[in-house]
């Protein structure tokens, strides 16, 4: 039985709404909907107090089966905010090329634009159960990060100069 048929049979049985059981959890109502629907896990505290108030283990509650189908999720949406920063990435460069060549001020928004949306979800696309653990991971990416905006950078605001 998956986690979301688990929390629900333990709510109808003590004859609870969505609702109600939200509340003694200090969520919403689409939090417990999202967990029944396998959409989501929640957090450690609430499994705690879902514990509790059902009087059931933790372990009762998360099977290995959920843990592995929360990882699943968690990578798809690593992968498409990864390809959304690539996404921003690629807009960069073509404004950043566009105000180079065209020479219109213009275009250092839609280059400034593409920064912030590549920064955001680089930052998005890290997996929650991934961290960086040793220097010699996060130094080489923290370096090519800034290295990329530099370059940017410098290319707008040469060009910017250039115009003025």
């Amino acid at each position: 039985m998956k986690f979301g048929e688990k929390i629900k049979k333990l709510r109808t049985d003590n004859n609870m709404t969505q609702e109600e059981l939200a509340q003694k959890l200090f969520v919403t109502r689409t939090a417990v909907s999202k967990w029944e629907t396998d959409k989501g896990l929640p957090a450690v505290d609430s499994l705690k107090l879902i514990s509790d108030l059902f009087h059931v283990t933790i372990d009762e509650l998360v099977s290995d089966d959920d843990i592995q189908t929360q990882r699943v999720l968690d990578e798809k949406k690593s992968k498409t905010m990864y390809f959304v920063a690539i996404g921003f990435l690629a807009v960069t460069v073509l404004f950043t090329l566009l105000l180079y060549f065209l020479q219109s001020v213009y275009f250092a928004i839609g280059s400034a634009a593409g920064v912030v949306g590549y920064v955001t979800f680089a930052v998005l696309s890290k997996p929650k159960d991934r961290k960086f653990s040793a220097a010699k991971v996060i130094v080489p990416y923290i370096i090519a990060r800034i290295v990329l905006l530099l370059i940017i950078t410098v290319t707008v605001v040469v060009t910017i100069v250039k115009l003025g």
